[in-house]
């Protein structure tokens, strides 16, 4: 993914300004994720497909996060 543009902040982010910010940016091919207190500093780039991958298994088919 060349440019990161239209970043966002991810709905599992936490209220407010807590200490889980993450922004997510989507391309038609790619996702990025980064901290957005350091937005800065380097984006983790993922295909989409391994990202909806790695939803899938962190929430649960039911679109629920696993209990803690």
């Amino acid at each position: 993914m060349s440019s990161h543009g239209n970043w966002r902040k991810s709905s599992y982010s936490g209220e407010g300004d807590g200490n889980e910010c993450v922004e997510v940016a989507n391309s038609t091919t790619h996702v990025a994720v980064r901290d957005s207190k350091a937005p800065a500093r380097a984006a983790l780039t993922f295909p989409r497909a391994a990202f909806a991958r790695f939803l899938t298994v962190m929430t649960g088919p039911e679109g629920n996060p696993p209990p803690r």
